[in-house]
């Protein structure tokens, strides 16, 4: 029996263009580098996805990284955030240090926050949240 011949050059091999997931220290300047994270990952994942859809996805881990710094974790903890998309679809996970289940609180003119998981409700086709061994997941699903 004869083996194929081996490629004269071995393929290129090496680490995912993106990587699938980032973890970050859990202050206001991960914000940042979690929606640069976010926009490419999708865009590497689900290169059919609109400007539109980038966008909203870019907005909606803002607001969920915000919301874990702010109500979830404890100075010094991490954060992790994760992308999964495909054709038409993604879905972005949050997961932080506490237990604590966000809940959307009533609208107000006097709070200067408070608005971010009102903003979550209306881009997301749904979002919700999931318990893990140390603290939990808040995650967003978003379709073009």
């Amino acid at each position: 029996m004869r083996r194929p011949a081996l490629p004269s050059t071995p393929p290129q091999c090496g680490p995912p263009a993106v990587p699938p997931q980032l973890i970050c220290t859990a202050d206001a300047e991960s914000v940042g580098p979690a929606r640069r994270y976010v926009r490419e990952a999708v865009a590497y994942q689900a290169p059919d996805a609109s400007a539109d859809a980038l966008d909203t996805l870019e907005l909606l881990a803002s607001e969920l990284v915000t919301n874990a710094v702010r109500y979830g974790t404890e100075p010094g903890d991490s954060l992790l955030v994760a992308v999964t998309a495909g054709p038409g679809r993604c879905r972005i996970e949050v997961h932080d240090t506490r237990r604590k289940r966000p809940r959307v609180r009533p609208a107000s003119d006097e709070r200067g926050r408070g608005r971010g998981l009102h903003l979550v409700e209306l881009l997301a086709e749904t979002w919700g949240t999931a318990d893990r061994p140390m603290g939990k997941i808040v995650w967003a699903v978003v379709a073009w």
